[in-house]
């Protein structure tokens, strides 16, 4: 097919119209992607600020938490009498309770000078330690666990068995408080207090 030349600038006309339309098709496709990539970008830094902020959001509630339970847990502590000062008066007192509850034959204690427990570092409550030296006499083994059980579950304080020596008494003492007797037990016990030294 031969082309006039009068046909040549009409021709032209229509190819750079074509031309034009690729060049902004192409410019179109090319945007497009460019957008959707932007898009893209952007879906992924709000779903990275998003995981951030519901980890930040989760982190906090897991501190709320912590801090409730040990409210709870201090508050259950303060009420026993474990955090503050000591109160041995309050002591002596369960002890008598004790004895005379399960009748125990003879009961006799004496309790050494309050101290700081050793290695604790940097906290605003630190733990003091009284030892005291039990010594009684027992029908059976079991007046002496029941003696322990009550102190820690009545003490207003933590009790700490460091130790507990339990002999026969010879069955030929006669003058052993009316005979009754069969064991001697002799322990150690610690009544351990919590105590805020902040205000030292």
């Amino acid at each position: 097919m031969k082309i006039a030349p009068a046909d040549f600038p009409k021709l032209q006309a229509s190819i750079l119209l074509g031309v034009l339309m690729v060049a902004a098709g192409a410019l179109a496709v090319y945007f497009s992607f460019a957008v959707k990539e932007a898009a893209e970008q952007a879906m992924v830094r709000i779903a990275a600020q998003f995981a951030e902020a519901d980890g930040k959001l989760r982190q906090v509630r897991n501190e709320e938490s912590e801090v409730k339970q040990k409210s709870i847990i201090f508050k259950q502590l303060q009420e026993r009498g474990i955090i503050g000062d000591e109160q041995r008066l309050d002591w002596v007192e369960l002890l008598k309770e004790i004895r005379d509850q399960h009748r125990l034959i003879d009961l006799r204690y004496e309790i050494a000078p309050q101290r700081m427990l050793e290695g604790q570092l940097g906290n605003d409550f630190v733990f003091f330690a009284s030892s005291m030296k039990l010594e009684l006499k027992l029908l059976h083994e079991e007046d002496l666990v029941r003696l322990l059980d009550d102190l820690r579950r009545q003490a207003k304080a933590l009790i700490r068995v460091k130790s507990c020596r339990i002999e026969r008494l010879p069955a030929t003492g006669g003058q052993r408080d009316g005979g009754r007797a069969n064991l001697q037990a002799d322990c150690e016990i610690e009544w351990l207090t919590l105590r805020d030294v902040r205000g030292k």
